[in-house]
């Protein structure tokens, strides 16, 4: 066994009080976002763990990177037919985290998720570069597979017949657009009395602000 009981820091750098912050959480988000990136020491500051229930009932994490963020919620890009698309088709409730420690924060997202419109997978598509597009088209996600050189060899078999030639977003690939209901704001503070702030949606789509106890 090894003890990580000693594993102790004290957080030190901020504080999150009802005095300063907006109505509106997507205000603050932007807020926080653009201090973490500033101050730095974070390499993606757009890393966040996507939380789906699977079609076998547990709950899965992985990270992914947020490629937009808007008042109508957060985007990212995947496999529709990957496990975490399937999960998403059949079960919409996601959760969203940021942990950035360099200011010692986190966020925590819940809500629902719906895929964007296909012009917008298209453009972003587009936008990437020939490499990652490929790599889209040649993964099967999620899908068992046999070795890595069998993906080598779909690849370089796809880049020869793709020499020259657009290479267009396939259907099961695109965005998804997660629309908050609750983000709950963390921020370290001394002796473990951290401020957590949270926003829930109401019914007519104000927000209704909440401390709860850390």
């Amino acid at each position: 066994m090894e003890d990580l009981s000693n594993y102790r820091k004290s957080y030190e750098k901020s504080e999150l009080l009802e005095t300063n912050i907006p109505e509106d959480p997507m205000t603050l988000f932007k807020k926080w976002f653009h201090e973490v990136e500033d101050f730095g020491g974070i390499e993606e500051v757009n890393a966040m763990t996507v939380s789906t229930i699977g079609l076998d009932g547990f709950p899965k994490a992985r990270v992914v990177l947020l490629k937009q963020f808007t008042y109508e919620g957060f985007i990212f890009y995947t496999n529709y037919d990957s496990e975490k698309g399937k999960a998403i088709a059949n079960n919409p409730n996601v959760c969203l985290s940021f942990f950035w420690h360099s200011l010692e924060r986190q966020i925590i997202i819940k809500g629902k998720v719906r895929k964007i419109a296909e012009n917008l997978s298209d453009g972003y598509f587009e936008s990437r570069p020939d490499g990652s597009k490929l790599g889209a088209i040649v993964s099967n996600q999620s899908e068992v597979i046999p070795s890595r050189i069998v993906l080598e060899e779909k690849l370089k078999q796809l880049e020869a017949d793709c020499k020259g030639k657009e290479i267009l977003r396939p259907k099961y690939w695109g965005g998804y657009i997660v629309e908050p209901q609750e983000i709950e704001f963390w921020q370290g503070r001394p002796n473990r009395l951290h401020d957590r702030i949270r926003y829930k949606l109401n019914t007519d789509f104000s927000w209704k602000i909440e401390r709860l106890s850390p």
